[in-house]
């Protein structure tokens, strides 16, 4: 592997590596001795990663997930930590009975047909077949998940963690069957948790009509939005101090139509100012109005079956789908004058996530958990710092919801899940068990006889699984070694979308079966959207697939894209442009690394040791700086600035500054040796740095760089077997702060000139003298002459370097850098009127940086800021007064 291809070959890397990292073992946990037990001393690391459903299809929100939580792992795996990172997927109960039904519709059948057994070895067969197909994908984004642990929210060992928890929760009075409106989907024919509700504005109708009061020709103006549901109404309500309807409130009113009679009374709820100020109350068929009924002991009327057509309550419109019973009540009330008038209004439909049709709120009698009790210590275990939500904000957002939690409702009327543990007998009786064996013994203790029990139709919510999913993944409730070593978990990371519905649940339920949180960090990410701005759609056109980018620019290219694009609980907007310049920066670092590579190849090896130079110093100190602050910015969550950092100092500083001059450092044979070993080292460790973004490149070249110079440098720690396990490097502040300046200083006098260059139209071969005048630095930058002649494309017999001005310049350009005086001298004439310009621009952006720092340093900062601070602020004070001085000056002569 010692001649480095031309170009990175990622589609012949990428699944090369990965199959190697995970044959030789290095996602696995590294602390556990063959057929031993973990070694408690040594701390952990330890991610469960969120389950993807096995429906899936990778998209972007997999993609960001994956690459950060990647990130995560491999560094703290870098860093000596016993990393473990949970794989497993999600059986995804609507969403996986939705395929396979499609597939029995296809073959003109359906599940009621062949009945639960035969469909629940159809889903199991499509399961096997397709179900790993996201897994795969996940791999290919380089998840560095230990596989052999893979787990499935169905398998047998999480099917005993569900039991277990439900007959938990039951026999504490925490789980309760009873009626309570809930979302129901009349497609689906299942009831649907908060979560599988997406709303949308949608085009709709306010239709204003006359509720008439009994035994009177007076009626109170209603509107509504559904005008069938007026046949479940049970009250209408006015606001206490609503003066236009003050004198109604205990009157009696009658559903029009049915003639149904239902009373008039008084509720702050109502909005006065919305519609007509009146509200129909139907609590069988809207949440709001459902707590109004509770708060004045209305009957609840089901006016809706399970098909969303009408019940027998609703007299003539029995059997009539709920659109078309809106078309005919209105139309019936028309005709009985009943009717006002109908205006345009922006509706929020309530839709089912998978089936698409509107949810109906209904009353129905389901399973529910009591909320309040878990919620509480959910809470405490926040507010107290046992788990830190990250980013801050939605430490706010998370007790907000819990403050004001309601009881969840986990039954759902399907066949694809966990089949509540539940079953009856004859009598209605019902026994809540861990299995038919136990269930039976229950019902014979209590009834004396034997007798034939039929275990409860409906499954779980899939989220109640879900909420496991930390501890049962780990073996719970059996006390196994993976539980007690890695139990808690450090990190949960995820959607800040999912914070109520995934995260608060899986606190509450870690809390309550384990004693312990269950994770001590919540890391929240935002969502993906496109340049724009706008919500990722397919009716939008503007979906983007990872599969075909990481096809067309590689997986690391859009891993560094997503990992550097976000910040954390910030919603990030991706561009293909992004991507192709990051593809670039891969084909950056591999050049870099050719390079390198080329020149230990090439170069023999020699015995010099001779002084560093000032290039050397300088990227020595600059890398110790950029690794320390990496590591720092990792610590704190800021991820994005780390890949940053690294990103700016392999590009900005190693690539276009070191590597250039290296290339005369290498001419000479007293510093070929010390400028390899420098240029392997930096190349070393800015690798590590970036791996955890961007694995396969490193990786790849990392390999590379070993082979070839194994037996000629020797990293600080040694030569690992592979990057992935190599030590993290740390970092440290630097002491070379004055060859740091130096440096700066000289590289921005190369970049003056360059800039100088390129504004005045001067080709790149063409030398042109300079005159360098300084009175602090003129013995480092004579040092540097070669550097300087070099880089900016001087004549070395027309460098001169001064330390005091004699205003015996002749020149064409005139430039300032801090105290640095800068004269070109072109052999061309120079527009006047040009240059002039050019200087009074200048001299603008230094008198408003004047400004700022003259204003700066009359404040209290100058007072509250640390005194190296101050005096940084100071000198740039100094050295921008002087620069304008000596820029003035200058456009004075030209004048």
């Amino acid at each position: 592997m010692t001649n480095i291809p031309k170009t990175y070959d990622f589609k012949s890397t990428e699944e090369r590596l990965y199959n190697w990292w995970e044959q030789q073992g290095y996602f696995k946990p590294k602390n556990q001795p063959q057929n031993e037990s973990f070694d408690p001393n040594v701390p952990t690391y330890v991610i469960a990663i969120p389950p993807p459903n096995v429906t899936g299809e990778l998209h972007l929100g997999h993609a960001m997930f994956v690459a950060m939580e990647d990130l995560m792992i491999r560094y703290h795996r870098m860093c000596g930590l016993s990393t473990l990172w949970v794989p497993g997927s999600d059986h995804a109960g609507i969403a996986t009975q939705l395929q396979v039904e499609k597939s029995l519709s296809a073959e003109g059948t359906n599940r009621e047909e062949i009945g639960r057994t035969k469909f629940l070895e159809r889903v199991w067969d499509w399961k096997h077949e397709y179900g790993s197909k996201i897994t795969n994908q996940l791999r290919r984004l380089g998840a560095s998940c230990d596989w052999d642990r893979e787990r499935f929210t169905l398998d047998d060992g999480l099917s005993i963690a569900v039991r277990e928890a439900f007959v938990r929760l039951y026999s504490k009075g925490l789980i309760y069957r009873g009626p309570r409106l809930i979302n129901w989907s009349p497609g689906l024919k299942t009831a649907v948790s908060d979560l599988e509700v997406e709303y949308s504005q949608e085009p709709g109708t306010l239709y204003y009509f006359k509720y008439p009061l009994k035994d009177s020709d007076e009626y109170i103006p209603v509107a509504t939005t559904r005008p069938e549901t007026i046949l479940g109404d049970t009250a209408v309500a006015v606001h206490p101090e609503d003066k236009r309807y003050q004198h109604f409130v205990g009157k009696t009113a009658l559903v029009p139509i049915i003639e149904r009679e239902i009373p008039v009374i008084a509720d702050e709820y109502v909005d006065q100012d919305f519609g007509t100020g009146a509200l129909k109350i139907t609590p069988g068929h809207d949440p709001n109005d459902y707590e109004i009924g509770q708060r004045h002991n209305l009957p609840v009327i089901s006016v809706l079956d399970r098909s969303a057509n009408v019940t027998e309550v609703g007299g003539p419109y029995v059997g009539l789908d709920r659109f078309e019973a809106r078309k005919q009540i209105w139309s019936d009330m028309n005709d009985a004058n009943l009717t006002d008038r109908e205006e345009p209004h922006m509706l929020n439909v309530p839709r089912t996530q998978r089936g698409g049709e509107i949810v109906e709120p209904m009353i129905s009698t389901q399973w529910f958990v009591s909320m309040q009790p878990l919620a509480e210590a959910a809470l405490k275990a926040v507010k107290e710092g046992r788990i830190v939500i990250t980013p801050a904000r939605f430490e706010k957002t998370y007790s907000n919801w819990l403050e004001n939690i309601r009881d969840w409702c986990i039954s759902r009327q399907l066949w694809w899940g966990h089949r509540l543990p539940v079953w009856y007998a004859p009598d209605g009786s019902l026994f809540c068990a861990h299995n038919e064996e136990e269930a039976y013994k229950q019902a014979i203790e209590k009834l004396g006889k034997e007798i034939t029990l039929k275990q409860d139709e409906d499954v779980l919510d899939t989220w109640f699984s879900s909420g496991l999913w930390p501890f049962s993944t780990l073996g719970w409730p059996e006390e196994t070694d993976d539980l007690k070593y890695f139990y808690p978990t450090t990190m949960l990371e995820t959607g800040y979308d999912i914070l109520f519905f995934w995260v608060a649940r899986m606190i509450m339920m870690g809390i309550e079966f384990t004693g312990q949180v269950p994770f001590k960090q919540v890391y929240l990410h935002g969502l993906v959207r496109d340049e724009q701005g706008r919500k990722m759609s397919k009716t939008l056109g503007n979906v983007i697939d990872p599969l075909q980018v990481m096809d067309e620019y590689g997986t690391d290219a859009l891993r560094f894209t997503l990992l550097t694009g976000s910040t954390p609980g910030n919603d990030m907007n991706l561009s293909i442009e992004r991507v192709k310049a990051n593809r670039n920066f891969a084909n950056k670092i591999w050049n870099a690394a050719r390079y390198v590579i080329g020149k230990i190849d090439a170069i023999p090896q020699n015995d010099s040791h001779n002084e560093l130079s000032l290039a050397d110093l300088w990227i020595i100190a600059r890398l110790e700086e950029t690794c320390e602050t990496c590591t720092r910015l990792l610590k704190q969550h800021q991820y994005s600035q780390a890949g940053t950092t690294a990103y700016e100092f392999i590009w900005g500083e190693y690539a276009d500054w070191y590597i250039e001059i290296s290339k005369l450092q290498l001419a000479d044979p007293n510093t070929t040796e010390a400028t390899l070993r420098i240029l392997v080292d930096v190349l070393d460790k800015t690798l590590r740095l970036l791996h955890p973004f961007i694995p396969f490149i490193t990786e790849e070249i990392w390999q590379q760089l070993k082979s070839t110079c194994k037996d000629r440098f020797t990293p600080e720690n040694g030569w690992s077997e592979a990057l992935i396990i190599a030590p993290w490097p740390a970092g440290k502040i630097s002491d070379a702060s004055d060859s740091v300046a130096n440096f700066n200083h000289l590289t921005e006098i190369i970049r003056t000139i360059r800039n100088a260059r390129s504004e005045h139209g001067i080709a790149n071969k063409q030398k042109i003298g300079a005159t360098i005048i300084t009175s602090e630095q003129s013995e480092m930058i004579s040092g540097q002459r070669h550097v300087l002649v070099s880089l900016a494309k001087i004549e070395s017999e027309r460098l001169e370097i001064k330390s005091v001005d004699d205003s015996s310049v002749a020149t064409d350009i005139s430039l300032v850098v801090g105290t640095t005086q800068i004269y070109l001298d072109i052999n061309e004439n120079v527009n006047t009127e040009a240059e002039a310009s050019r200087i009074e621009n200048e001299i603008e952006v230094l008198e408003s940086q004047i400004e700022r720092l003259e204003k700066l340093l009359d404040s209290p900062f100058a007072d509250k800021a640390p005194k190296d601070i101050v005096e940084k602020e100071r000198h740039r004070l100094t050295q921008h007064r002087v620069s304008r001085n000596t820029l003035t000056k200058r456009l004075e002569e030209l004048k």
